[in-house]
């Protein structure tokens, strides 16, 4: 499980997205972002996300995100990624869907 917090905007995204390929190029395809202390997400956050997600199925697992706040759940529903991105409110839910 990956923990992100605060801002996930231009300036802390490439810090996700080095942990991140560093969980894919170890070998992990399941990955769980605990989103429960991120309190704001813009495009390249999102895109750090999707590029993770696209990643993670293409090597037959998944990412998935538990706990969006407010603000990042908005902005996966305004861009319809609410609908291809598996979200969860507890991490045990997150393993299991």
């Amino acid at each position: 499980m990956i923990r992100a917090h605060g801002r996930l905007n231009m300036l802390t995204a490439p810090r996700l997205d080095r942990t991140i390929q560093r969980t894919l190029d170890r070998g992990g395809t399941r990955i769980i972002l605990d989103f429960s202390e991120v309190e704001f997400l813009d495009s390249t956050g999102l895109s750090v996300i999707i590029l993770g997600m696209k990643e993670a199925r293409s090597g037959g697992g998944d990412l998935r995100l538990v706990a969006p706040g407010p603000q990042p759940s908005l902005v996966l529903q305004l861009t319809k990624l609410d609908q291809v991105l598996l979200a969860s409110d507890d991490l045990m839910a997150a393993w299991i869907a």
